[in-house]
């Protein structure tokens, strides 16, 4: 990192990484025994133990200063007011106020859009509860049993990570679905079995013209048109969008549309309508709590001291290890079967949004920026990818989330996950050295060719960062938090980058060269002039094998 207005705070935290050298996390619990009290934020039903991370006082004192020395708080205040904090689009960042349950006045280009937000969660409340109570229903007058989601992106990730990590919460007689891959094999299977006149199908694009869901709508049109008749189409569809034109050509009446705005990301907008799909699945009154969970983190973020500001530290230590470590990878590990689609949510949430290379004034960013970041459920990623956390060559610093009490699970299998968490995160930190190793082999039995043979096999340096997510159980209010803790962080860390969280233009490169090759892949007579020789020669291999 070499921005000049950031030199000085840059400098001690280089001095003070090499200062560091080879301590241990486990040292620095020998030498202080107040570290977890002191390296710990309990927050409503959330507790955030970072006492693991390769952190001490002077580190986060010299992070503090790093993120005041990049005017975290100036900045933090555009966000909340509305400010153009997204240049490349010339707009706001306002998720916020879609969980705002106080209507307290948010402003975008100085009206408060609050009266808007409030009006269409109203109206997209009461539409999912009518859907959920059999009051809505379909072309041939039966009650709905099946909600299919067809989105991408944030349109999909979202709704679907939260509808699965809430399922106890679901109603018992609905099923929701998501389709989101362009690969037809998502719509067909998701379709097999289902009861067309009883499904209700959400679209999910805000100029609803995104090629792989309107694709994927425009197939399940076609299909309810096949077996229903075109008049069905009123009846089983509705839309969330900001298209009114578009929508309503597809047959989607005004009544059934569902708006939210431009200042409104797709990765951030679970919060907006295009969380109707859950809002039906648990009900009005527990999406609204979903909803207070956000806002509550929203108060935090913006009124508690950065030294003990959640979000604010998660961000802090990410940049420790990105920047200073050189650290380029993060886990999220999630102990709750129920979280498994809460990493790929993450995925697009922090990469998308801080995976950039120029900063807000377009020049090239030197330092590194966003982290790859990947995980599956524990206990199966123990069994997966663990042996490389545990003694590989790469540090991946870990994010375990776990909760006290389980919903709808058997409480003696939990407190075995429980045991196997906290345990994961212990041996992380302390390792096991090859001394310890040899001792526990020769109490074995072990003779000592094989102990020198073995010992370095068994031996764990330890010293592996974790931060620990304790919930007290999973709910609409704490998954609302867990999301907003993460949103935050993403927003501070591109703060001290200085990029644009909000943007995502290569994700639009991808789609417009996909735009150009669709002709070609359909159409075997196209030239392939201008291509470049590795894709015209994968492009005149597809010829001839779909030609036969």
């Amino acid at each position: 990192m070499d921005r000049s207005d950031l030199s000085e705070p840059l400098y001690a935290l280089e001095a003070h990484r090499t200062d560091m050298g080879e301590a241990t996390i486990a040292g620095l619990f020998a030498k202080d025994p107040r570290r977890f009290a002191d390296f710990h934020v309990a927050l409503d039903d959330i507790l955030f133990d970072f006492s693991k991370h390769r952190v001490d006082r002077t580190t986060l004192a010299l992070l503090l200063d790093l993120a005041r020395a990049a005017k975290l708080e100036e900045r933090r205040a555009a966000l909340f007011a509305g400010d153009i904090v997204n240049p490349t689009e010339h707009r706001p960042a306002l998720h916020m106020a879609l969980r705002n349950t106080r209507g307290t006045p948010m402003r975008a280009a100085g009206v408060d859009v609050m009266p808007e937000v409030l009006a269409e969660r109203r109206k997209m409340l009461a539409f999912a509860e009518d859907v959920r109570n059999g009051r809505v229903r379909g072309a041939a007058g039966e009650p709905f049993t099946d909600v299919v989601n067809i989105g991408i992106g944030g349109s999909d990730l979202g709704p679907a990570m939260a509808s699965e990590a809430l399922s106890p919460f679901v109603a018992p007689h609905l099923k929701l679905h998501f389709v989101a891959n362009v690969d037809g094999a998502d719509l067909a299977d998701t379709l097999k079995g289902l009861a067309l006149d009883r499904a209700l199908f959400i679209v999910c694009s805000k100029t609803f013209t995104t090629l792989e869901t309107m694709t994927n709508a425009t197939a399940a049109r076609e299909v309810v048109v096949a077996k229903l008749g075109g008049a069905a189409v009123a009846a089983q569809f509705c839309a969330v969008s900001t298209a009114q034109r578009e929508v309503a050509a597809f047959g989607i009446a005004e009544d059934r549309h569902f708006r939210f705005w431009d200042w409104v990301g797709g990765r951030y907008s679970v919060w907006s309508s295009i969380g109707l799909s859950l809002a039906i699945g648990i009900g009005a009154a527990r999406f609204e709590e979903f909803l207070g969970g956000g806002e509550t983190i929203d108060r935090h973020f913006m009124e508690t001291p950065l030294a003990c500001n959640v979000p604010v530290l998660m961000a802090l230590i990410g940049i420790w290890y990105r920047n200073f470590w050189d650290y380029v990878v993060e886990a999220v590990i999630p102990y709750d079967q129920r979280l498994r689609r809460f990493p790929a949510y993450l995925q697009q949430l922090e990469m998308e949004s801080n995976g950039k290379s120029a900063d807000l004034a377009g020049a090239p960013i030197e330092s590194a920026t966003g982290a790859i970041l990947f995980g599956e459920p524990g206990t199966n990623a123990q069994h997966a990818f663990f042996q490389l956390l545990h003694q590989g060559t790469e540090i991946v610093p870990v994010d375990f989330l776990v909760t006290a009490a389980p919903t709808a699970a058997d409480p003696e299998q939990h407190r075995l996950l429980l045991a196997n968490c906290l345990a994961q995160s212990e041996a992380l930190m302390r390792g096991r050295t090859k001394t310890e190793v040899e001792t526990r082999l020769r109490a074995q039995g072990v003779g000592e060719d094989e102990i020198a043979a073995l010992a370095p096999h068994k031996t764990f340096h330890g010293n592996r960062p974790s931060g620990m997510f304790l919930l007290r159980q999973l709910n609409p209010r704490t998954l609302g938090e867990l999301i907003a803790l993460y949103e935050h962080k993403v927003f501070v860390e591109s703060v001290v980058w200085n990029i644009d969280p909000f943007d995502q233009w290569g994700v639009e490169l991808g789609k417009e060269l996909a735009l150009r090759l669709a002709p070609l892949v359909a159409d075997k007579g196209m030239p392939l002039d201008g291509l470049d020789t590795s894709t015209a020669g994968l492009l005149a291999q597809l010829r001839r094998w779909n030609g036969k």
